[in-house]
């Protein structure tokens, strides 16, 4: 295992075992949680796997893609929906950077807007990255822009208008591989990775609402106050948390 994949799992093993508790004795619900995506919550699921099998701990896990739900019944976990299930106790996932505010930029994967719809509905917000996604202000380390889900149709309209009107220097459509055309997200959308200038990426708050005002755009992969603690697994085996 890389020393990378190897702070993926120190920093998703910590946050698992400091939000994921067995409800009390006299509740007859369950631990209801969501599931993120991308090459981190694999060792998340891992270790609530061996929770769940050392514990006996009665969980639900509500899946924020196609990916994740195949990682929780490959797993053997109990699978849930928004629609059984619309408040989550917490929700896990990874994220592209995380500035020092702990607002994030996510959907380098492609799950932005069912990955934002699944941490909006959790009570708590926990995120889970290897050291390099931790960083002053985004755009620092992650430099493939800020994803934007858009409407198929309105795309192009799309890339000028945030040329035009919100500042971004490029704006390409994000192809896919091993398919020739466009990345389709689950949602049947297509996103466009934006870069902006630091002056812009230093509010995101600013930014969001800007991009969001433009008809079109499903939703923006930046996550602004949404996180309750994030957890960056370090070279020494250490995890270092962070609360906004």
């Amino acid at each position: 295992m890389s020393t990378t994949d190897l702070e993926k799992k120190a920093a998703a093993y910590a946050a698992v075992d400091a939000y994921v508790k067995a409800p009390p004795q006299d509740s007859s619900e369950p631990l209801y949680i969501g599931i993120g995506s991308g090459s981190t919550i694999v060792h998340a699921v891992a270790r609530l796997v061996e929770r769940c099998q050392n514990e006996k701990l009665d969980i639900v896990c509500v899946p924020t893609s196609f990916q994740a739900k195949q990682l929780i019944t490959e797993n053997g976990l109990v699978l849930g929906s928004l629609e059984q299930f619309p408040q989550l106790d917490v929700a896990i996932d990874g994220a592209d950077e995380c500035d020092a505010n702990l607002n994030c930029i996510k959907g380098g994967g492609g799950c932005l807007t069912q990955e934002k719809i699944v941490a909006y509905s959790a009570k708590t917000f926990v995120v889970v990255a290897d050291s390099s996604k931790d960083s002053r202000v985004l755009g620092d380390n992650w430099k493939k822009g800020v994803p934007i889900e858009v409407i198929p149709m309105a795309y192009k309209m799309i890339q000028n208008k945030l040329g035009e009107a919100v500042g971004a220097t490029v704006t390409p459509l994000r192809m896919a591989k091993s398919k020739a055309g466009p990345c389709v997200t689950d949602n049947g959308c297509l996103i466009i990775d934006a870069v902006f200038p630091e002056a812009s990426m230093s509010n995101p708050a600013k930014l969001e609402r800007a991009i969001l005002d433009i008809p079109g755009v499903v939703c923006t992969g930046l996550f602004v106050g949404m996180v309750t603690e994030a957890f960056f697994g370090q070279p020494d085996g250490t995890v270092k948390s962070r609360k906004p």
